[in-house]
Parts: C-alpha cells; sequence; structure tokens
C-alpha cells in the first residue's frame, strides 16, 4: 500500500472510486434510489472537481491502483472521504485520517469540520471527533441524513 499526494491527473481514477464506494454501500442503509443520487455527484456536482483541483488529498493505492482518497476543502473542512468497496474495513480510512488531522496541525489549524455518511460517522468517532447534530440534506429531490461532526486538531 502506497499513500501519496492526489494530483490533477488522479481526477478520473477518483471519481471511480467515489461511485464505487457508493455503489457498494448496504441497501439497508442507503437505498438504490439513494446511492444513484448520491453517486451522480461525481458528475453533477462542480464542488466535487474544486475539492480535489483546489483541495488537498491523498490517496492509497494497492498494486498501483486507486483505492481510497481524502481531501480537505476549504482548507478546514473533510469534504471527501471514500474507499472501494472491497477495500473498506481494512484500517485505509483510519490511515487518510490521521494523514489528513496531522498536516492541518502542522498547518497550525485549531479545528477541522466534515459532513459525515450514516456509514463514515463511526470511523469519525472512533478517531475523536465529535457530532455537531444530525442533519438532512437533499441531493437531486432524495433525502439524505448525515452528520456535521468536528474535531479539534491543535493541542494547547
Amino acid at each position: 500500500m502506497n499513500l501519496r499526494q492526489i494530483t490533477i491527473k488522479d481526477q478520473l481514477e477518483l471519481k471511480k472510486v467515489y461511485f464505487d464506494s457508493i455503489q457498494s454501500l448496504d441497501e439497508k442503509i442507503y437505498s438504490q434510489e439513494q446511492k444513484r443520487a448520491w453517486s451522480s455527484q461525481a458528475w453533477d456536482n462542480p464542488n466535487f472537481d474544486k475539492s480535489i483541483t483546489q483541495g488537498k488529498g491523498w490517496l492509497l493505492t494497492e498494486q498501483g491502483i486507486i483505492i481510497a482518497f481524502a481531501t480537505r476543502y476549504p482548507n478546514n473542512r473533510i469534504a471527501l472521504f471514500y474507499c472501494k468497496g472491497k477495500f473498506q474495513r481494512r484500517g485505509y480510512g483510519s490511515k487518510l485520517l490521521h494523514k489528513l488531522e496531522d498536516e492541518a496541525k502542522k498547518e497550525g489549524l485549531d479545528t477541522l469540520s466534515t459532513e459525515a455518511s450514516l456509514i463514515s460517522y463511526e470511523l469519525f468517532l472512533k478517531n475523536q471527533w465529535e457530532i455537531i447534530r444530525k442533519e438532512k440534506v437533499i441531493i437531486n429531490n432524495i433525502f439524505f441524513e448525515r452528520y456535521k461532526m468536528s474535531k479539534k486538531v491543535k493541542i494547547n
């Protein structure tokens, strides 16, 4: 497994990871309709591209294939955090999260925030993030629940 910074050239492969990650989610948690609406954001939402092209991000590869990635955009927010379905629950998310937190700390940021899915929020909780509130959002006319979360990264 290899950790490296995201480059513009990775954009299409990252969209594939994003799509795979969402499509592999358990339908007891997200319906097929929700997964379709959510995964379309890789192509429909300009903020997705901004998170990759203007954000700061890292990816993990295995045998040269991108399996997971995470970005901060703006600087104090984890915007994208995805892992291919067959590589989930193997510690890759924690590795990426720690890298983003360490980087933010080195840059002198006080806190990081994110909007975590019903899947990823448990990983954030496990890593000492706090839930600010549960919120409902609409993506392509479909309702989703998620968690607004934050973590203090600067140790006073």
